[in-house]
């Protein structure tokens, strides 16, 4: 497409979204000095963004999304005073690391408002997320505000279609049930465009960055809500999943982060890249600082009912009870009675991980087997067939949908997204491979689910394995313009399990050293262990995936929990 010039440019559109979002920020709340440089300041979490809040911001902002709840809905904490903290400490974020691309400030502190009346006249909360901020990735739709998708096509239009009279005030399923339960709503994040990388980065806002190792991605494709609640400028968010898009932000940035089967949570009326590509489904789930913030977030929005507002969503509520037996079997080993069993896979045959992640499984099988729990070797059917299957559903349409929103404005596509699609769109495959395609997912989910099965033949405890625990990525957190691997994460999306990341430990330049004797498995191993340099790494946040069965999110978290707590503890 040819350069445009003057107001009609893409780089003009871009620049005047940026500004206008930007100029939300109120004046008080920006820096009037320039941000020192990654190499000057690495870390902006904690301390650094400290002194530029007040005591009682710092109380406010440091405090789990559960706890916040428990002063919030009690009227200890009035939902204004939670609501502005968290907006000052986010408006910090974004002028460090690009992470928003919407901001509701006024429209939500006006709403923090009224829940405050509503409890003064009621003296009970409207609901059990009363006076909660939540963040939400830019594919939700709130009304007063616009969804791009990273896209400058989209700016000033609904999904880039203009005069549809949805335009800022339709409002996806989601976020209706968040505002019934009393949560307040201030910020949309930043996503890479298309929202196909693990990297975030759109012409609109240019890169995320991470915050606790700015010479790293923050990840993709909710990487927006993984640099802002690891800035703790929301105390919990929502991101979607098809490939690794929630769990990827939430390893990078030291955060817990659930995948949720297909199914299990509402994603109606959001938008999307490759709507109608049904073999693999996207879905939506909270990434938050505890395993208990993430429950309260997932028991909340099923007591809404979602299964009777979207046609996709099983009608399954939480399930107390299957939670309250894995509580009991992890109480049970507690005491010398049934153990638990883990499978665990350090390596999928295809990509070896950094020695940080390598490290991270070490700690995590020490920690399970001090406790006394039964570790196996996991020996899946190959991880390869399985991730191959994956990237053939993304690929569907040869791209035709993300270049035709690319073609709207004439923007260039970001070299991250380019090495998925291209910069222009392929021959899409006919029916007959997308069927081949579909019978090729269910035979390995088939044989996938009968070797689970098969290991209880192994673990000693009359039971499968519980669960299985592997890395999330090969790497700490990507380096820009280096995701060369996404076998970890995207083999969940084709099995459909839940999986939920924990928080290990911080890379260190002083024992992540990689071996002298070092040999490449594959191709691709050889690039990626080529990309490791432990200086640049250091300090990075570690963490591990630990995977369940389809639609055991009760099991997961409780297991999330546990396996987190005590790894805590251990170090």
């Amino acid at each position: 497409m040819e350069s445009q010039t003057g107001t009609d440019s893409w780089q003009a559109k871009a620049k005047g979204k940026r500004d206008a979002v930007n100029d939300l920020i109120p004046k008080e709340w920006r820096f009037t000095s320039p941000i020192p440089s990654a190499q000057e300041q690495r870390d902006v979490t904690g301390e650094y963004i400290w002194q530029f809040l007040t005591d009682r911001e710092v109380e406010i902002t440091e405090t789990d999304a559960v706890d916040i709840v428990k002063q919030t809905t009690t009227g200890q904490w009035k939902a204004e005073e939670v609501t502005k903290a968290f907006c000052h400490r986010a408006a910090l974020a974004h002028q460090i690391t690009n992470c928003l691309h919407e901001i509701l400030f006024d429209a939500a502190i006006n709403d923090a408002k009224k829940l405050d009346k509503y409890y003064a006249q009621h003296k009970s909360p409207v609901g059990p997320l009363h006076g909660l901020p939540v963040s939400l990735k830019d594919q939700f739709h709130i009304k007063g505000v616009e969804t791009t998708m990273g896209y400058i096509g989209w700016i000033g239009t609904f999904m880039g279609k203009k005069g549809t009279g949805r335009e800022k005030v339709f409002e996806s399923e989601m976020v209706r049930e968040l505002r019934n339960l009393g949560a307040v709503l201030y910020c949309k994040t930043s996503v890479p465009h298309t929202l196909m990388s693990g990297e975030t980065v759109n012409n609109i806002i240019g890169y995320t960055w991470n915050p606790k190792n700015r010479n790293l991605s923050c990840g993709g494709s909710s990487g927006g809500e993984g640099a802002l609640i690891g800035l703790k400028g929301s105390p919990i968010g929502f991101g979607t999943d098809i490939g690794g898009s929630i769990r990827i932000p939430a390893a990078f940035n030291g955060l817990y982060g659930i995948r949720p089967s297909a199914g299990r949570l509402p994603y109606e009326g959001m938008a999307n890249s490759m709507d109608g590509q049904n073999s693999i489904l996207s879905v939506v789930g909270p990434l938050s600082h505890s395993p208990a913030s993430l429950r309260l977030m997932c028991k909340a929005i099923l007591s809404q009912e979602p299964w009777l507002h979207d046609p996709l969503v099983h009608e399954i509520p939480w399930r107390d009870e299957q939670e309250q037996q894995t509580i009991d079997l992890i109480a049970s080993a507690k005491t010398g009675g049934t153990k638990l069993a883990f499978g665990i896979m350090k390596h999928d045959g295809t990509v070896t991980p950094h020695p940080p992640v390598q490290r991270a499984m070490d700690i995590v099988v020490k920690t399970l087997e001090k406790l006394g729990h039964k570790i196996i070797e996991w020996k899946p059917p190959s991880h390869k067939r399985g991730n191959d299957i994956c990237l053939t559903t993304w690929r569907y349409d040869g791209g035709a949908n993300v270049h035709a929103d690319f073609a709207l404005s004439g923007e260039p596509v970001a070299d991250q997204v380019a090495l998925a699609y291209g910069t222009e769109p392929i021959d899409e495959v006919g029916a007959s491979k997308i069927a081949r395609t579909n019978v090729e997912k269910r035979e390995y989910q088939k044989e996938y689910m009968e070797y689970w099965n098969s290991t209880k033949d192994l673990t000693g405890t009359d039971r499968p394995v519980d669960a299985f625990i592997m890395p999330l990525a090969p790497f700490t957190a990507a380096r820009p313009k280096a995701y060369h691997y996404y076998g970890y994460s995207t083999i969940i999306n084709t099995l459909d399990y839940t999986s939920c990341v924990i928080p290990v430990t911080i890379a260190d330049k002083s024992i992540d050293v990689l071996e002298k004797d070092f040999r490449p498995v594959s191709e691709q191993d050889k690039v990626v262990s080529g990309s490791y340099d432990a200086e640049v790494f250091d300090g990075a946040h570690v963490a591990v995936q630990l995977v369940g069965r389809r639609l055991q999110e009760e099991k997961v978290l409780a297991l999330a929990e546990h396996v987190g707590g005590a790894v805590k503890a251990s170090q």
